[in-house]
């Protein structure tokens, strides 16, 4: 029996663009539903912009823009990078929609008055409490200040420039109204302490509830356990509520309250797939809109229920919510969405598939090294199935953070993708194409790898079922590599030497275009636009799993054509430079100097600084390994530098005046390791190498002792 499912994606931001790490969680997302559907189940995939806030609204009035225009532009990116990664919605919503005002509404009045009796449950009391509070206020701005728009001193450690929320320094969490010396980050102001009336939520109703939710198999134990920790602690009443000026939807009865955004966040997934529904029900199916959706968030069959033996009892009978969620956001997912629609009266989510955190060469996206990479820069310089792959590869059945390493990015796909999986079609497709007319063989010459192949079927739908889709890779690639071999040791060029061996060098080629086939079937909810080629060039339907147990033959196919071409490290190197930080603008010219201050300047005093903005300069000592001209340039060189443990750099250098090329190479000097890489004309420079000069002459380098070692810090 077919599955019914309703998959949703984490709402992105509509204050800017969608980056690699957002693209994780869609991507894992995209490869699930993909593999439902060549399952044959049936899937309904969707998505909002998170479009509410006060970050939008104040993002918006510095456009000079009405926060209704602000966001549709931000939306219109959004869907376009997804796409162009092959992450294809059902349909692509707004949290800004009359859909989700009717929803927040509903949800909300039903939490206020206490839902009633429903299917396998009782009635629900209110759960809507209303109390007043202090919170730091804005003086000039007239508004009430979000915790992460007040800044002051940590009241733990005492750093400064700390948010409203938690200290970066020591990690502590805290109260805004606790920290020393608050300061407005909207407006610059000193915030004031003033009374408001809010609305909570109040969670503690539904621990017993929530627990008992959790004692299902509904997220990973390491989530699970990570939820239950509120527990132990003690879960508290939520604040739903945000005082004018605000964009958001106004509280029902409540003039000047608007809804935090987190309550009507995840109330956009109930939203976009209602506007799906409309869509559907005008489809030609003649069904009823309201009742698809009720199908979907409607109370359910306990997990205790009956399950589906066609389905192997993975799932209970009833349709299935999945949500695809980043784990910062589990405690919205895993506490309070799932007791506000139980308090109100619908579904809860079946499962969460939460992703980790992504990082770049083994750190933290950064804007100032140029490795905060926006999908659309990727999208510029590479194949979006590329990374599709890449991330499948390491997306397990847990939690784990993912690296993108570049190196190793490019090494696996270029081993994986090229030199097995479509090395495969590439050494044989030719001679079916050439010899015999594109038919294929009405027979294979060995049918064991096919049935090997075909036996991995169960295995791999298990794995891609758990979400386990680095094992799932891992088997596929053993698979590709057994077929390889094969070919190598057949040899099919030298049969095709033979005139007499013809039939046989049909039967094998047959017998490996169809071993990719398979491969392909098990690789196309990663590769999608790679799959659909190589439905085009196989001259056959959309591929389905079950495909893969049934042979090919006697079959006209198309002639072959690259399928993908290797990844040059220059589109690497291109796409960096791209995000590279932007060069800094031109000091501003001092004004006059006094006579006094003329002779220090010209004794060579600068202005002074502090012991810390000294130690925030890295020195280094490095290698020049090699130097050369470059065209167009009258005063630089291009340096390649060593700079030991932080490997190798390329600087441009103003010193053509002073040094030819060759005499460089092999001297030591000092640079500035941490100055943020900077776009040029001809090309990125990742640093400064230090010289001098005055009256006398210059540039000059600064060559250090003998016994200065590459990478060595100069203090």
């Amino acid at each position: 029996m077919a599955r019914q499912i309703l998959v949703t994606n984490a709402l992105p931001y509509a204050n800017g663009p969608i980056h690699l790490g957002h693209m994780v969680g869609y991507i894992q997302a995209d490869i699930w539903v993909r593999f439902q559907r060549i399952q044959g189940h049936a899937v309904h995939y969707v998505c909002a912009d998170d479009a509410h806030g006060t970050p939008i609204m104040l993002a918006a009035e510095k456009a000079s823009l009405a926060p209704e225009a602000f966001i549709a532009t931000i939306q219109a990116q959004h869907e376009q990078d997804f796409a162009d990664f092959l992450v294809q919605f059902d349909h692509y919503h707004s949290t800004h929609s009359e859909e989700n005002r009717l929803l927040c509404e509903l949800i909300y009045t039903r939490l206020r008055a206490g839902s009633p009796v429903a299917a396998e449950r009782a009635a629900m009391p209110p759960a809507i409490a209303r109390r007043t509070i202090q919170q730091l206020y804005d003086p000039v701005k007239d508004m009430f200040l979000p915790d992460r728009y007040i800044k002051g001193e940590c009241p733990n450690c005492g750093t400064a420039d700390q948010y409203g929320d938690n200290c970066e320094n020591c990690g502590a969490a805290y109260a805004p109204t606790d920290l020393k010396h608050p300061k407005s980050v909207v407006s610059g102001a000193t915030p004031v302490l003033k009374d408001s009336e809010h609305f909570f939520f109040e969670l503690p109703k539904f621990q017993a509830f929530l627990e008992g939710w959790l004692a299902g198999e509904v997220a990973h134990p390491s989530i699970k356990a990570k939820l239950r920790e509120w527990f132990a602690a003690g879960l508290k009443d939520w604040d739903i509520s945000r005082d004018a000026p605000y964009f958001g939807f106004a509280v029902p009865d409540a003039p000047g309250k608007f809804f935090y955004v987190w309550l009507d966040a995840p109330i956009g997934y109930m939203a976009s797939f209602k506007a799906l529904c409309e869509k559907l029900a005008t489809d030609g199916n003649h069904r009823d809109a309201a009742e698809i959706f009720a199908e979907f968030w409607d109370p359910q069959p306990s997990a205790a229920a009956e399950r589906s033996t066609d389905n192997g009892g993975a799932w209970p009978l009833g349709t299935e919510l999945h949500h695809f969620i980043g784990k910062d956001i589990v405690n919205f997912h895993g506490l309070f969405w799932p007791a506000m629609l139980h308090g109100a009266g619908f579904r809860t989510p079946t499962a969460l598939h939460v992703n980790g955190y992504l990082t770049i060469d083994g750190a933290k996206m950064s804007k100032s090294r140029g490795t905060f990479i926006k999908a659309r820069s990727y999208l510029k310089h590479l194949n979006p199935e590329y990374l599709r792959y890449y991330f499948a590869a390491k997306l397990g059945s847990g939690v784990d953070d993912l690296d993108l390493n570049l190196t190793d990015f490019t090494n696996r796909v270029n081993s994986d993708l090229v030199g097995k999986y479509v090395n495969i079609a590439s050494r044989c497709a030719g001679f079916i194409d050439k010899l015999f007319d594109g038919h294929l063989a009405v027979a294979m010459h060995d049918r064991t790898l096919f049935e090997d192949f075909a036996g991995e079927a169960d295995n791999l739908r298990e794995l891609f079922e758990a979400g386990d889709f680095a094992s799932a890779l891992r088997e596929i690639m053993l698979m590709a590599d057994d077929a390889n071999a094969a070919i190598q040791s057949i040899a099919p060029w030298t049969l095709a030497r033979d005139e007499a061996r013809r039939e046989e060098l049909q039967q094998v080629c047959t017998s490996f275009l169809n071993l990719f086939r398979q491969l392909t079937v098990y690789l196309k909810p990663v590769l999608p636009g790679i799959a659909a080629q190589v439905e085009h060039f196989l001259n056959i339907a959309p591929l389905e799993w079950n495909d893969a147990k049934k042979p090919l033959l006697g079959h006209q196919i198309r002639a072959y054509s690259p399928l993908i071409t290797r990844i040059d490290p220059k589109a690497i190197a291109a796409m960096l430079a791209e995000e590279a930080a932007p060069i800094s603008p031109e000091p501003a010219k001092p004004a006059a100097a006094t006579p006094a201050a003329k002779t220090a300047q010209d004794e060579g005093a600068g202005e002074t600084i502090g012991i810390d903005d000294f130690g925030k300069v890295d020195l280094r000592i490095a290698r020049i390994t090699a130097a050369e001209h470059i065209d167009g340039a009258a005063k630089l060189l291009r340096l390649t530098l060593d700079v030991g443990a932080l490997g190798s750099r390329q600087v441009f250098a103003g010193i053509k005046s002073a040094y030819a090329p060759e005499a460089l190479v092999g001297r030591l000097t000092v640079m500035v390791a941490n100055l943020a890489p900077r776009k040029m004309k001809f090309g990125m420079s990742e640093g400064m190498v230090l010289a001098a000069s005055d009256e006398r002459g210059g540039p000059f380098l600064l060559a250090p002792d003998s016994g200065a070692a590459p990478g060595m810090k100069v203090k």
